[in-house]
C-alpha cells in the first residue's frame, strides 16, 4: 500500500510553507502553480519588490478600518496568486493549463486574473468572504475544490 503523501496534499503543504514568507500582518497566504506535477512558480502576499513591507511600517488596511474581503485596491501588498502570475510572466513560464494551490480561496480580483491566465484548476484550503469569486470560477468552467485536512496551517 502506498503511504506517500497524495500530490494535492503535497502541493498544498508547499503553499503553506511559501506563505511563511508573507509580510502581511492580517493573513499569510501562499500559492503554487503546478503543471504535470512540476512546480512552475510560487507566490506569497506582500509588498512589491523594493518597497516597504507592512511588517515594517504597519498595515494601511488596519489604519483605515477596511474589513477583510473589501476594497482590495487600498493595500500596499499583492496577493499570492498575483505574485504567482507575475513570477511566471517575469521568467517566461506559461501558466495556461496549470493547477493553482492556494492556502486561501482567491478573491474576486485574483479569480479574474486566474481565469484570464487560463488555469485548469484551483485548489484552496481556507474559505474567503467573496461569493462572486466562486460564481465566476464556475461560470468559466475552471475546477474549484477545497482541500480539507491539516496542511501545516
Amino acid at each position: 500500500m502506498d503511504k506517500r503523501l497524495p500530490w494535492p496534499d503535497y502541493f498544498m503543504r508547499i503553499a503553506y510553507l511559501v506563505a511563511e514568507r508573507s509580510t502581511c500582518l492580517r493573513r499569510k497566504v501562499g500559492a503554487v502553480a503546478v503543471r504535470d506535477r512540476r512546480i512552475l512558480a510560487t507566490g506569497y502576499n506582500g509588498s512589491p519588490t523594493g518597497t516597504a513591507h507592512c511588517l515594517d511600517i504597519g498595515c494601511l488596511r488596519e489604519k483605515l478600518g477596511i474589513p477583510s474581503g473589501e476594497r482590495h485596491e487600498l493595500c500596499r501588498g499583492l496577493h499570492a496568486e498575483q505574485n504567482v502570475i507575475i513570477q511566471c510572466a517575469l521568467h517566461g513560464v506559461p501558466i495556461a493549463g496549470a493547477d493553482i494551490y492556494c492556502t486561501t480561496q482567491p478573491c474576486l480580483i485574483c479569480t479574474k486574473m486566474l481565469i484570464n491566465s487560463q488555469v485548469n484548476h484551483i485548489y484552496f484550503s481556507q474559505g474567503y468572504p467573496d461569493p462572486l469569486s466562486a460564481e465566476m470560477i464556475a461560470e468559466a468552467g475552471i475546477g474549484f475544490d477545497v482541500l480539507e485536512g491539516d496542511h501545516g496551517s
